[in-house]
């Protein structure tokens, strides 16, 4: 165990991020036909900061740009994106969710936010808001951007 006890946690972290990995593929399991998880990754991040150029797109999900470009690709061809020359930089080009990009994320995340409120409720009532400030620490720690809370209410988180 370190000196400061963290490796004494994360068993408990690694058994809460399966329980949630289950609620995530759960959610997904619906449009498994029609995006991957990393496709969906990339509507989640498009939904929360809005148009986005593809070098960013590709920083904020972990990929290459050429990884992002292929995957965009799929993703206008199922016309849950789309792409367009930004009118401020003509250099640029902005990746957009479509309608139907945006109706596929709240579909999802409706599942999701109900599954988890099913799972908070089951919990004891006095340890609630120790496991939110724990989990926000950890979602903090892990770079995890923090939607406003337009987005949040829009979202449903």
């Amino acid at each position: 165990a370190s000196a400061d006890g963290a490796d004494d946690r994360v068993p408990a972290l690694l058994t809460a991020a399966r329980a949630l990995v289950g609620v995530s593929a759960r959610s997904l399991a619906r449009v498994q036909d029609a995006v991957t998880i990393t496709q969906f990754r990339t509507l989640v991040v498009l939904e929360g900061h809005g148009d986005t150029r593809l070098n960013q797109l590709a920083g904020r999900v972990g990929a290459a740009p050429s990884t992002a470009l292929r995957m965009v690709d799929r993703l206008i061809a199922a016309r849950l994106v789309t792409r367009r020359e930004n009118k401020a930089d003509r250099r640029e080009v902005l990746i957009a969710l479509t309608v139907e990009g945006a109706r596929l994320v709240r579909e999802v995340t409706a599942r999701r936010r109900a599954e988890i409120a099913a799972i908070v409720a089951a919990m004891p009532q006095e340890g609630r808001e120790g496991v939110v400030a724990a989990l926000s620490a950890v979602a903090q720690a892990a770079g995890e951007a923090t939607p406003s809370l337009e987005t949040a209410a829009r979202l449903g988180w």
